[in-house]
């Protein structure tokens, strides 16, 4: 392995008990220089214990196979939860580097764990012997699990294939990586300075506070900068009466990654896509699709396509309705102008202002960033009796990080919990939650409670204000702090169970149920405070708020669902002869009858989810997981209490289920019945 001892080992926080409040990582300790012998020896530590797996000269047991090849990788999953947090939140090009190098050795390793005979014969001895092996409900599930995990990953097939899918893998892993550093060099390449004022008309002075402070960051004090940062450049859509500006902002940030630069995808997609057809049809699959969606909810592409289908006709009846709105609008202002898609969010605002009289500015100064979490932190309290104490102190890897004790009613700890939510140069764009460490019980009977990190990109504090939140990024900190949730209450025996481990078509349930919440009026008095006054926010602004829920809701779905739907025509692909990623789009969205006005929410050089994050054939899980959370949520309204604490109970211990049983027999203990779309669609006004 290429891999150069830079450090001593002695020196070296990985390889060297760290004594550590709550064993949490040493974050403190931690140097760019420690990662490659610490990942040259967990990997040493991981094929030895796989090798003592083989070599056990017993009869294979679920003890001394399934049970041993879970637990196996215990500093490995240490050196990963530490170092791809870190690359995604406050990266560098050296550790760009060490996952260039890294990111193929660990390919390697999972496919030699996977495709070893000796190691499969032993999983398919105490598989092909389960009936007779008096499991329980969650041994049953691991077993099969691994069995079907191995399978999946090409146990089965000759050795010839079995090389193949090896070099595939461990192709796809860089690609995937260079495909999120491309994103990132992009997004921080490009900056507008603006440094005539007036051109900023109508910009709100918060907006342009935080342009002045990045641009006197930049050397550039006379000016104000602007990035195609979502926090940079969405209160120019919004506000900004410069046409031409909003214009060149979308432009620079929905071009990313498509500039024939070294930071362009366009050849990283057509190899992406080759790679993951040949695969699948290597493991017996028509196209990626059908192979990655066998192991979810939906089981299979025509199930997805349906599915899409049936909420994307009345979203996309919506989007027109709202379209012919703005543009009557936006006739009043440029007769003659057709609406575009850097027009939308500024009419969007003025028609909302209008219709509802409500300024998001406004409303923005009850949303501070602490106090929301705040509130958020007392509604799980509410449902599921969790509090969250600030710790001080602590180990982390960026100032700005801040960490939580979680504990239950009873005082008993329920994990560890870091929030990292402002951007920053070596940040990838979005929301996102992590493990850092898994919840699992080990062989003496200790329940290791897991080590959760919430990760965001908000607005910045200025010298004037706090952090003030969107209603947007409200949303979006319920929605990651619901996955949070669903990693903290985890309950299961095994870490290949445990926490967010479902299908992936279930998993943003349990994220999208907490976004219910946001702006039910007892909910958000516990949070919203005027950041000045302290002032709770008034009952006729929260009447205001919910009175313009179903306002711009066909732009919103519209721009989530073709993305699924451009996502699921990529993985349908059973050839990729004469590919070109850009007309492919512009084909994908012709097809779907895309209005012009709206842009797809990821153009395909900048979607991480579907080309680095591993949600490829599965971006269509927001929009199936929001049936679900609909219908969850619908548990609690029909009681007329939204914290029934019976309802409550019966959620929480869904949660904590995690994966060890089937994720739909999961939810229908809790909620009795199948999920009813309607409650969605009602939900969107898209019905009465």
């Amino acid at each position: 392995m290429a891999l150069s001892l830079v450090a001593c080992q002695n020196d070296n926080p990985f390889l060297t008990e760290q004594h550590t409040p709550y064993g949490v990582p040493a974050f403190d300790k931690v140097k760019v220089e420690h990662y490659k012998p610490a990942f040259k020896e967990a990997i040493a530590q991981q094929e030895a214990e796989i090798k003592a797996i083989i070599n056990n000269p017993q009869e294979p047991t679920f003890e001394n196979t399934i049970v041993a090849l879970d637990r196996s990788g215990a500093l490995l999953e240490k050196v990963e939860g530490v170092f791809f947090n870190i690359l995604d939140a406050d990266g560098n090009a050296q550790m760009d580097s060490i996952a260039n190098v890294v990111s193929p050795i660990l390919s390697a390793l999972n496919d030699s764990i996977m495709l070893n005979d000796k190691l499969f014969s032993r999983i398919k001895a105490v598989y092909d012997a389960r009936e007779s092996l008096e499991l329980d409900t969650e041994q049953m599930r691991l077993l099969t699990e691994t069995y079907k995990q191995f399978e999946r990953n090409g146990a089965n097939l000759p050795q010839d294939k079995k090389e193949r899918l090896k070099d595939i893998n461990k192709e796809l892993s860089v690609l995937s990586l260079q495909f999120g550093q491309n994103v990132v060099a992009e997004t921080n390449a490009y900056q507008l300075f603006v440094t005539d004022e007036s051109e900023l008309a109508g910009l709100p002075e918060s907006a342009k506070t935080a342009a002045k402070e990045e641009a006197t960051a930049a050397g550039r004090p006379e000016a104000w900068l602007f990035t195609p940062k979502r926090t940079s450049f969405t209160p120019v859509l919004q506000y900004c009466e410069n046409r031409n500006l909003r214009k060149e902002l979308l432009e620079a940030y929905t071009t990313r990654g498509n500039h024939n630069n070294e930071n362009d995808n366009k050849a990283l997609i057509i190899r992406t896509m080759q790679l993951r057809v040949e695969k699948a049809q290597l493991m017996g699959y028509d196209c990626p699709a059908d192979y990655i969606l066998s192991e979810c909810m939906a089981h299979d592409s025509k199930t997805v396509d349906a599915f899409l289908q049936s909420v994307w006709q009345p979203s996309l009846a919506a989007a027109k309705r709202e379209a012919a709105a703005l543009q009557e609008m936006m006739d009043k202002d440029l007769p003659g102008e057709k609406l575009q898609p850097y027009d939308w969010w500024y009419y969007a605002e003025k028609l909302r202002k209008e219709k509802y009289d409500l300024d998001e500015e406004e409303i923005k100064q009850y949303f501070e960033l602490g106090n929301v979490r705040r509130g958020v932190f007392q509604l799980a309290h509410n449902l599921y009796g969790l509090t969250f104490e600030p710790l001080e102190d602590m180990p982390v890897y960026n100032e700005e990080v801040e960490v939580f004790k979680v504990t239950d009613s009873e005082g008993e700890l329920i994990g560890i919990l870091y929030t990292d939510y402002f951007p920053r140069a070596g940040k990838r764009p979005g929301a996102w939650m992590n493990e850092i460490s898994s919840q699992y019980v080990d062989a003496n009977g200790v329940d290791h409670r897991p080590v959760i990190i919430n990760v965001g990109n908000f607005n910045k504090p200025t010298k004037e204000n706090p952090s003030l939140l969107s209603m947007d990024d409200v949303e979006t900190l319920f929605h990651e702090f619901g996955h949070a949730l669903h990693g903290l209450l985890s309950r299961a025996h095994y870490k290949g169970l445990s926490g967010t481990r479902t299908p992936r078509d279930f998993v943003e349930m349990p994220s999208q149920f907490m976004e219910n919440y946001c702006y039910h009026p007892d909910i958000m008095k516990t949070y919203a405070f005027h950041y000045q006054t302290g002032e709770v926010i008034p009952d006729e602004l929260i009447d205001k708020i919910n009175a313009a829920g179903k306002f711009n809701k066909g732009f919103v779905e519209t721009e989530l669902l073709c993305a699924s739907i451009l996502d699921m025509d990529y993985h349908e692909m059973t050839s990729t002869e004469s590919f070109d990623p850009i007309a492919f789009e512009a084909e994908s969205m012709k097809k779907m009858s895309m209005i012009p006005e709206i842009i797809v929410r990821y153009r395909s050089t900048y979607f991480n989810h579907i080309f680095m994050t591993g949600y490829e054939a599965g971006y269509y899980s927001y929009a199936w997981s929001a049936v679900l959370d609909a219908d969850a949520f619908a548990a609690f309204a029909e009681t007329g209490d939204i914290l029934n604490p019976d309802v409550a109970r019966r959620f929480r211990h869904l949660l904590e289920q995690g994966g060890t049983r089937d994720a739909q027999e999961l939810y229908q203990e809790f909620r009795g019945k199948p999920a009813d779309p309607q409650y969605l669609l009602k939900r969107l006004g898209f019905i009465e």
